[in-house]
């Protein structure tokens, strides 16, 4: 006797079906079951199979009704105070064309309800790992599998944790192990817990997984008095960065890009340290327009004063050395973009304590050379990028410092900049490039950074289709 599963049915007898299981709290396969059950014993006065009228008390539905060949997002809601958000997250996702399940973790039910959950996304959430309603199946990898996006909000830091270690205690850690489909997270947490040393170690480790990263923002905590880096993105930057995921193949569809943007800081003593003037505005412009493109986009990032690009796994570094270490935890990549601004030295020995004048004397600082992260990528002999692209800040003789710099690095394009201070172009919005190669130099008119992010992006999906050809 051939067998059939729910998988083999056409999406819109799925989605009546998943209707009606959860009208009556079933999974979909225990759903068929009472269907066929009914038909066998005879009943002619099975319930119709289409989706119920809504009663007079329900929730208000979506203005626009979900297609039967809608995306699918399961929504993870983790146990922190702004798990309240991801009830408006769930609108903002359907208002988005997405079709919404939720998991809520044990201690999200504390700030919130399966019931409000589940209302809003049109079928009941699933909270146990044990449920004996949907676990006979196995359910924990159906729900893992019968999705296109899995999105985290709030990713607390207990889930972090979770995730990095592959800890399946739980449904939320179970389903997140056991699927293959796109991850984003919203993180959310005090800004002590996100500036631990564990949490930034879990969060490299998941980003080096492919898993992306929306926020977290700056601001006023839950906590009175707390304020700083830790409040979750909002949700319609949260429902920005879910649709950018889900979008059509871009011409860089399937392409792992890794960018490195802004300033190093490295430290002289606690309150002291040696930096440059780089804004990070032409790195995190170049992330974006790659992440637009539809590559899966790594930022490293220095200390900067901008927002997070949306739907970008984000790395934050303040050293050369955490930099380059970051850079690596993120290979292997097709394309690899150098344009933050690092500082090429450090002092020998930082002081424990803040350096004091001595007798009025200027203090002699021991300097040594930071590593070469362009260099050290480019001269990979194993898992080097197929592009590398460097970016040559100068302030005389820009081309021909560059060409000299492109034969030493090693790298296969340079972008070259005039910074002197009379063009504005460190810190500024706008920027002149020189896009240099071993066989040409290309002057790009002057132009915003975004422009020149954009024309970027096209010459290297040009030259990774050059390539295949």
């Amino acid at each position: 006797m051939a067998s059939l599963t729910v998988r083999q049915l056409d999406d819109k007898l799925k989605a009546l079906l998943r209707l009606r299981a959860a009208r009556h709290g079933r999974s979909m396969e225990d759903e068929v079951r009472v269907i066929l059950k009914a038909a066998a014993a005879g009943r002619e006065a099975l319930e119709k199979f289409e989706p119920p009228a809504p009663p007079a008390m329900a929730v208000r539905r979506p203005a626009s009704p979900i297609a039967a060949d809608a995306r699918r997002v399961l929504l993870i809601i983790g146990g922190g105070i702004a798990a309240y958000k991801s009830l408006d997250l769930i609108r903002r996702l359907q208002d988005g064309g997405a079709q919404v399940r939720c998991i809520l973790t044990a201690a999200a039910q504390h700030f919130v309800t399966p019931l409000a959950a589940g209302a809003l996304a049109g079928e009941r959430a699933f909270t146990d790992l044990f449920d004996a309603r949907s676990e006979f199946d196995v359910g924990h990898v159906r729900l893992a599998r019968d999705t296109d996006l899995v999105v985290v909000a709030p990713a607390t830091a207990d889930l972090l944790a979770k995730m990095a270690g592959g800890h399946a205690d739980d449904l939320a850690g179970a389903v997140l192990l056991a699927t293959d489909k796109p991850v984003l997270l919203a993180p959310a947490m005090n800004p002590r817990m996100w500036a631990a040393k564990a949490t930034q170690r879990n969060l490299a480790q998941l980003v080096a997984d492919g898993v992306r990263v929306v926020g977290p923002n700056s601001g006023e905590m839950a906590e009175r008095g707390e304020a700083g880096l830790g409040r979750m993105a909002e949700p319609r930057e949260i429902a920005a960065a879910a649709a950018a995921m889900l979008r059509a193949a871009g011409p860089l569809s399937g392409t792992r890009v890794l960018v490195t943007s802004g300033p190093t800081r490295e430290p002289i003593d606690p309150v002291r340290f040696i930096a440059n003037r780089s804004s990070g505005k032409q790195g995190h412009a170049i992330a974006a327009a790659a992440a637009a493109a539809g590559a899966d986009v790594v930022l490293v990032s220095g200390p900067v004063d901008l927002p997070h690009p949306p739907g970008i796994a984000v790395v934050q570094v303040e050293t050369a050395n955490e930099m380059l270490a970051a850079a690596e935890r993120a290979l292997p990549a097709d394309v690899a973009v150098f344009a933050a601004a690092v500082a090429d030295w450090r002092v020998e020995r930082v002081g424990r304590g803040k350096l004091k004048k001595q007798h009025g004397e200027p203090r002699a600082l021991a300097l040594v050379e930071n590593p070469d992260i362009l260099a050290t990528i480019a001269h990979l002999k194993k898992g080097r990028p197929r592009l590398v692209i460097g970016f040559a800040a100068e302030t005389d003789d820009v081309v021909a410092n560059a060409k000299e710099k492109l034969a030493k690095k090693g790298c296969d394009w340079i972008l070259a900049n005039d910074v002197s201070p009379e063009t504005g172009i460190m810190g500024g919005d706008s920027n002149t490039i020189h896009l240099i190669t071993a066989t040409a130099v290309e002057s790009w008119p002057p132009q915003s950074k975004d422009d020149v992010a954009r024309q970027l992006v096209e010459r290297i999906a040009a030259a990774l289709q050059d390539e295949k050809r």
